[in-house]
């Protein structure tokens, strides 16, 4: 009988041993992860409408600038806005009056912005130097070969609708502010593209004027 009870209670002992070792093995349930909102990281475009608002007087309401200086954001792929005010913010692209903007945004509030503005549809714009048209459709088509100019159609397609989160679009952009972007690409003020530093580099007055008047009248009837 003693036997038998000690046999009883060894079994006992065993069997809490094997249970508590079995618990220590095993890895710890991972808390449950709290329930993330349904809309989490997509772009809210009301919110973006409302912080555009700041945007409007150099842009214009919808993203259409009157102002030949400033660029018009209506229609632009988002991926290239966020990028564009990310390196504003950072000091990347400079441009104080734009890293003052930037800097009070976080990265949901670019979101929406960029979303909101290139949801809106670009205004026709035109070509306004004669003179000047088929130099700038020669270069923006097939480049200048001799000095191993790509075309820009090549990147930016050839009806000047860029390619998303790639490149930008260029249809209809004001002739002066690509002229300003293409000049500061060529002597070093703009440096958050090293592919545009090396297109401008080769480039002259004449023709980048050409190229910026003739993007401005994109896409052709």
């Amino acid at each position: 009988m003693k036997l038998l009870t000690s046999l009883l209670l060894a079994a006992s002992l065993a069997s809490t041993v094997f249970s508590t070792l079995a618990q220590e093995a095993a890895p710890a349930a991972a808390p449950q992860a709290a329930a993330e909102p349904a809309q989490a990281g997509k772009p809210d475009l009301a919110k973006g409408e409302a912080s555009f608002a700041m945007c409007a007087a150099c842009h214009g309401p919808e993203g259409n600038s009157v102002i030949p200086v400033n660029p018009k954001l209506a229609q632009q792929h988002p991926e290239y806005l966020i990028k564009q005010l990310q390196e504003f913010k950072s000091g990347k692209r400079a441009n104080p009056i734009m890293a003052g903007m930037a800097a009070a945004l976080g990265d949901q509030d670019m979101k929406n912005i960029a979303y909101f503005v290139g949801s809106k549809t670009s205004a026709p714009n035109t070509s306004k130097d004669k003179d000047l048209q088929a130099l700038g459709e020669r270069i923006y088509r097939g480049g200048i070969a001799d000095r191993q100019i790509p075309a820009c159609a090549g990147c930016h397609s050839p009806n000047g609708a860029g390619i998303p989160a790639q490149f930008p679009r260029l249809a209809g952009q004001q002739a002066d502010y690509a002229v300003v972007q293409l000049t500061a690409f060529r002597d070093g003020v703009r440096l958050n593209s090293l592919q545009m530093t090396g297109v401008a580099a080769k480039m002259n007055d004449r023709e980048i004027k050409a190229v910026a008047d003739y993007v401005a009248g994109l896409p052709k009837p």
